[in-house]
């Protein structure tokens, strides 16, 4: 079974395993939240070159903390930055309009938890990609076994090597692998989904 993390604006790999997996993954929110991972961090490419998007959390440094009870914290404008990065990276991709109607109520509303607010984004993005199906979540931990392919820990042994498209800033700056799905998405669209079942795992 492959075990996942409820991430922010998930990379490829995750998106990969979890097409991949036909049904038989998980995605544990009964783990513990941990801190400058994925479950709050994304990555983007720009005009500059590669950039960390940044979720900030309630009691971030509250050890053994459920990721179910993970709060955002809205104390500062990171809605506005995040949606200004995406816009100002993305905005002349060629699927930028197919998407970001459905991306931006992410940015303009409040989600306490941020589960809800990962896997609202996770659902969106793959229904855009063409997966409907309802995801599998387990609100206990899920103890790995030998058979399972577990994403979780932070620091993971990964052999995938994301196959080269299009990426909108090519001509100033080299390939970047492994970002946000959402980088994939605007470059390739209805293409996503072929794309990701061909990544090599």
């Amino acid at each position: 079974m492959l075990i996942l993390p409820a991430t922010y604006l998930p990379d490829i790999e995750y998106v990969a395993r979890l097409l991949q997996a036909e049904g038989d993954y998980c995605i544990d929110v009964g783990e513990h939240f941990i801190k400058r991972s994925a479950r709050n961090r994304a990555q983007i490419m720009t005009a500059n070159g590669v950039l960390d998007l940044t979720v900030p959390v309630v009691n971030a440094n509250r050890p053994k903390t459920a990721m179910r009870t993970m709060q955002i914290d809205y104390s500062k404008s990171w809605q506005h930055q995040h949606w200004v990065a995406i816009l100002s990276a993305y905005r002349s991709s060629p699927y930028f309009e197919m998407v970001a109607e459905r991306l931006e109520p992410f940015y303009k509303c409040k989600y306490d938890s941020l589960v809800e607010y990962n896997l609202g984004i996770l659902r969106v993005l793959l229904d855009f990609i063409g997966y409907t199906s309802p995801l599998n979540i387990s609100n206990s931990y899920i103890e790995a076994t030998e058979e399972d392919v577990d994403l979780r820990p932070k620091k993971r042994a990964t052999n995938i090597s994301t196959p080269q498209y299009f990426q909108l800033f090519s001509d100033r700056m080299p390939f970047a692998e492994n970002l946000s799905v959402l980088d994939l998405i605007f470059s390739e669209g209805l293409g996503t989904k072929e794309y990701l079942y061909s990544c090599p795992l």
